[in-house]
């Protein structure tokens, strides 16, 4: 029986021997796991931020009151405002749309001002001192805008006429020796050109008019769809494009043509470009049409 003693004792050794050389109490594993990682060093209750959550450092923007009479004291004309507005809308800081809601008006009254032109021509328009008031606060805070988008070169080059003025340019009055057809004829050859687009044509033409104009694709395209010498007079597309190609025949140097030359003899003054000819007193068996022209001419029936 001794030998199965010994055998116990020593089985009883071992096992107090192995409790014994832990140098934690019983439990203290999974404590020990909480605290220390898989590395054995010890883990970091606090996270570290991340860059999305940084606060970012921000400039002190002085605070103008809205009454402030600085805001109302108006000292720049019509044109000189609407020339602000289309620069801030071109150089990206905000759409027409975000622009109105800004300063508080309706897409309707925006769009009658800038369709306006002279240095008093909408000064009764809400948008004039609303515009102002707007510019001015961002002055009087220092913040500054994106200046207005720059041409494509190989755009300035081709619509590049500035250089060239004409009589009565600045009062809009510039004679038209040109029918609508003529010019819907030289603006599709124009716009054939590899490096010009009709975006690139609209802003040109626009600026044939003492403040210039907004003149969009869709206003473009209505008036190509049209037929008839005098079909299209009143838009401003006749208008500018016919000082627009006016301007570029002259710096390339390029003489009248046949048909300029008689529209001279037929209509010293240029064509009427103010209102639309559309209506007309004639006889019951007669009705009135434009010759190639731009004359009224009547037919009987």
């Amino acid at each position: 029986m001794a030998p199965l003693e010994d055998t116990n004792t020593n089985v009883q050794k071992t096992t107090l021997t192995s409790k014994t050389e832990s140098p934690c109490p019983e439990g203290s594993e999974n404590l020990s796991s909480e605290v220390t990682g898989d590395s054995g060093k010890p883990k970091t209750t606090a996270s570290k931020k991340r860059k999305s959550d940084a606060v970012e450092e921000h400039h002190d923007v002085p605070e103008i009151d809205d009454d402030d009479p600085r805001l109302y004291e108006i000292n720049e004309t019509c044109n000189e405002v609407r020339r602000k507005i289309r620069d801030f809308i071109q150089g990206g800081n905000m759409k027409v749309g975000e622009f109105q809601e800004a300063i508080g008006v309706s897409s309707t009254a925006y769009q009658r001002f800038m369709n306006q032109t002279g240095a008093y021509k909408g000064q009764e328009s809400d948008t004039y001192p609303r515009a102002f008031a707007f510019f001015k606060k961002r002055e009087l805070q220092g913040l500054k805008a994106n200046p207005p988008k720059k041409p494509r070169k190989s755009e300035s080059k081709a619509l590049d006429v500035g250089d060239i003025k004409l009589d009565g340019e600045d009062t809009e009055s510039v004679p038209v020796y040109d029918t609508c057809d003529e010019i819907r004829k030289k603006i599709r050859a124009f716009l054939r050109k590899p490096d010009v687009t009709q975006s690139a044509f609209c802003r040109a033409i626009g600026e044939s008019f003492p403040e210039p104009k907004p003149i969009r694709p869709r206003q473009l395209s209505m008036f190509l769809d049209k037929k008839g010498s005098m079909a299209g007079n009143t838009s401003p597309v006749f208008y500018g494009a016919y000082v627009f190609f006016e301007k570029l025949r002259i710096k390339e140097g390029k003489p009248k043509s046949e048909m300029r030359q008689e529209m001279e003899k037929i209509h010293p003054k240029g064509v009427n470009t103010a209102s639309p000819e559309t209506r007309f007193l004639c006889k019951g068996n007669s009705r009135p049409y434009h010759d190639k022209y731009g004359r009224v001419r009547f037919t009987r029936v």
